[in-house]
């Protein structure tokens, strides 16, 4: 429901990269204020040469995360996320943080569709818009019990 998406001008150690997915799910969960088990996280080792960010100087190695994400948060609360997702990069993969761009693609909830299991049973629906209540009540648990009040 999150999509995080990482474009790298190289290759990384698998457990670099699932350590850090990891630490995306926990940071997101946390600034956006919902549960990490929403979160996808795709890296795309472009490979040396792939990705550049032009300059003054001229192209240099840079990455892109883009973050696909259900709309209704402030730009501060995204802010905060783009801000510790770059911190994250620059622990886990020594990438430079002058060099990391963040961009984000909102969408209302009816744009993202998803399987759960519900009572054992595979359920597909849209998903709802985000609101505040997900610090409460997490996403899947709130659609697991309108499944089954439905």
């Amino acid at each position: 429901m999150p999509n995080l998406q990482l474009d790298m001008p190289g290759k990384y150690p698998l457990a670099a990269k699932r350590k850090l997915a990891e630490r995306f799910g926990d940071l997101y969960a946390e600034v956006m204020q919902t549960t990490p088990d929403l979160v996808d996280v795709t890296f795309r080792e472009l490979g040396e040469g792939n990705l550049w960010r032009c300059g003054e100087k001229g192209p240099v190695p840079a990455a892109t995360l883009i973050c696909d994400i259900r709309r209704g948060r402030p730009p501060e609360q995204r802010e905060r996320l783009a801000r510790a997702l770059v911190d994250a990069c620059v622990d886990a993969l020594g990438l430079d943080p002058l060099l990391i761009s963040v961009e984000f693609t909102q969408h209302s909830g009816d744009e993202i569709y998803r399987t759960i299991l519900i009572d054992g049973t595979p359920q597909g629906g849209l998903s709802k818009d985000w609101s505040a209540s997900e610090t409460k009540t997490p996403l899947v648990d709130a659609i697991r019990a309108g499944h089954r009040a439905g």
